[in-house]
């Protein structure tokens, strides 16, 4: 059994993957402007910035710098998830009826009525993907990412075409650097 733990630092930058349940929905673009008014609310309750996100269909990449006295991106990424989770069922959204079942880790092999009995609905992976930025050129790669990821997918031909990333700002700012 793994002993997942994450590398938190006070005010450090962090890239992060995080992930539907089940790939291939369209739940995050389906539902934009309930995301984005829960990612709002999340910035404000708890401060951080965001200094890149791309939002694809059923995942979303970003980078986050927290305040300097704080490294609890956890409990952002929760209120997130759960608040979504929350807005988007209360506005008539069906989660899957065959709710995914746990393939790894601790809990693998377990019925998917696990889920149900902890009140989730199924829509996110339970954890997600972080990296602690190390330097200028990591940050770079990880922007670079962020504003390429929806080219990788086949969504669009150029990252700018993508109506749902921070490019567009950072176009506007001049801080774009293919």
């Amino acid at each position: 059994m793994s002993d997942y733990r994450r590398y938190r630092i006070k005010g450090a930058t962090y890239f992060f993957t995080v992930n539907l349940a089940e790939r291939g929905q369209a739940t995050l673009t389906d539902n934009i402007d309930m995301l984005r008014h829960i990612y709002a609310l999340a910035v404000r309750n708890r401060p951080f910035e965001t200094d890149a996100i791309v939002i694809l269909p059923d995942h979303l990449h970003c980078i986050w710098t927290l305040p300097e006295d704080d490294n609890d991106f956890s409990i952002r990424w929760g209120a997130i998830k759960s608040q979504f989770t929350m807005t988007i069922c209360r506005a008539g959204f069906s989660p899957p009826l065959g709710l995914p079942v746990v393939r790894t880790g601790r809990y693998a092999g377990l019925k998917p009525d696990l889920r149900k009995n902890k009140r989730e609905k199924g829509i996110w992976q339970r954890r997600f993907w972080e990296h602690c930025i190390r330097d200028e050129a990591d940050y770079r790669e990880h922007m670079r990412y962020c504003w390429n990821n929806p080219v990788k997918h086949g969504l669009v031909q150029k990252p700018e075409d993508w109506p749902y990333s921070s490019i567009h700002r950072d176009i506007e700012n001049g801080t774009y650097d293919p």
